[in-house]
């Protein structure tokens, strides 16, 4: 079997404001109706492969089961790092958690790139099988189209003329090239980019890292042998991952391992890595101009309009190489050529100490999600939706009464010992101090408005009572 390790992880700022730290890229609809994490794993999910591993952060654990399960990822498994610690700690933890099955290959995929031919990916990721059995240790190489000075390249000893679907001896790992040498790469057909996409059977990554990087085998080995369940989540001892150096799998192994070798890749591959590059992967008119969500374009050319709001249009007029995203709470308005310093944009506004450096107004939960619609000095308005089946905590506020409307689904609502059900077009009061709490019992999704009254609105105003009502599914410390 393959065991597809997928790494989730990454705050990618270079598509800010899409993408900040509590929701990056990876989770978000950057081609298409569904993420770049659900194109991932769906991109796997073939004879012969297994449920995915996923590596990721504790701040994303319930974003990417929730993902998983939309994807249709039948028994996952989800491991925290405690910690990120680049990619070399998070693949040895995969395959340490794998040793049992030492003839199993691994294919290591970041969970934030597209891919436009799936049947091209599938083919060299069987091409690649034959030479991990070998006992090579493969790395996935894109063919180039273009002189491209932001990715990483791999060197062969000889061009590629054609069509490769068999791995190649690799010379090398190169760094992101100067403009001149990577005109120099792009005619020389000896370079590809690196992929960060990779493949092996568990023992030979496992003996590469005893060998080239034993330093990481102590640290990670105690953080799985101590990982704890923590609901449907795999978690890494906390102390032990911590003590790990944070290096790439590309330093770590594949830039001093001798049995390295290349599978070529023509499937249309982009990382995404910045706007410049979305605009190039999109679905442009005859004048080079992509547009998604509510945007209005005349005389525009070369230029990428994107609206990420349903309440917010963008217009542009008489724009050239131009950038503009815009979402509920933050605009970007950038050169087309200048997209690369958007992560220069975010460290200032982090500097500055911006809320929308990192964060969203919509706020992820493990039963939902909830977005602050208004916020006034003794109101505030949220919208809430709670997942079918799911629950927040037995809770009650000091500072705080609670107005719920629902708008779509049922709620069952628990105030003190009474509980009851309230539908659609109902609402319900939670005076202060009343001990409460919110379910969806149905099969869709609860909508809800919540009004908050009261001299204190922050969300650290909750006493809670999971300690004395024992409900383990439910067990949400961050509701």
């Amino acid at each position: 079997m393959i065991h597809p390790v997928i790494l989730c992880g990454g705050s990618g700022t270079r598509l800010w404001p899409l993408s900040r730290k509590s929701y990056p890229k990876q989770f978000s609809q950057l081609n298409g109706e569904t993420s770049l994490f659900e194109q991932t794993v769906k991109r796997v999910q073939r004879p012969g492969i297994a449920d995915p591993i996923v590596v990721t952060h504790s701040d994303y654990r319930f974003i990417a089961a929730e993902q998983l399960q939309t994807a249709g990822a039948d028994a996952p498994t989800i491991m925290i790092e405690p910690e990120a610690r680049n990619t070399a700690p998070a693949i040895l933890a995969a395959a340490l958690s794998l040793h049992e099955q030492p003839d199993a290959i691994m294919l290591v995929m970041p969970s934030d790139h597209a891919i436009a031919d799936e049947d091209a990916f599938d083919q060299a990721v069987r091409a690649a099988e034959q030479s991990a059995e070998a006992g090579k240790l493969i790395t996935f190489g894109v063919t180039p189209d273009r002189a491209e000075t932001g990715y990483g390249y791999l060197e062969l000893f000889d061009p590629i003329l054609g069509a490769v679907s068999c791995a190649q001896p690799l010379k090398g790992f190169v760094e992101k090239p100067e403009q001149a040498i990577a005109d120099e790469f792009l005619a020389s057909r000896r370079h590809l980019w690196n992929a960060g996409i990779f493949m092996f059977r568990v023992s030979e990554i496992l003996e590469a890292f005893e060998v080239l990087c034993p330093r990481l085998m102590m640290p990670v080995r105690r953080a799985v042998d101590g990982a704890r369940r923590d609901l449907d989540f795999f978690r890494l001892d906390e102390a032990s991952y911590k003590m790990a150096d944070d290096i790439s799998i590309d330093y770590a192994i594949m830039e001093v391992c001798e049995t390295s070798s290349v599978i070529p890749l023509d499937c249309g591959w982009s990382d995404l890595g910045s706007w410049a590059s979305v605009w190039k992967t999109g679905d442009a008119d005859e004048n080079g101009v992509v547009q998604n969500g509510n945007t209005t374009s005349i005389d525009c050319e070369n230029t990428l309009l994107r609206s990420e709001t349903d309440g917010v249009q963008l217009v542009g007029i008489g724009l050239d190489n131009i950038t503009a995203i815009a979402t509920g709470d933050a605009v970007l308005v950038a050169d087309m050529s200048k997209s690369e310093n958007v992560k220069t944009a975010v460290k200032m506004l982090k500097a500055e100490k911006v809320k929308q450096a990192e964060l969203f107004p919509k706020d992820h939960r493990p039963w939902g999600h909830f977005e602050t619609l208004s916020l006034g000095d003794r109101f505030k308005v949220k919208q809430i939706v709670v997942r079918p089946g799911a629950a927040l905590s037995l809770q009650s506020h000091v500072h705080r009464s609670e107005h719920w409307i629902v708008v779509a689904g049922s709620a069952k609502v628990t105030i003190d010992h009474e509980v009851k059900l309230v539908s659609e077009n109902q609402s319900v009061y939670i005076r202060l101090g009343a001990i409460h709490r919110l379910e969806n019992p149905g099969k869709v999704p609860l909508h809800l408005i919540e009004v908050q009254t009261g001299a204190y609105l922050g969300e650290d105003d909750i006493v809670r009572y999971e300690d004395i009502y024992a409900r383990s599914r439910t067990d949400d410390k961050a509701a």
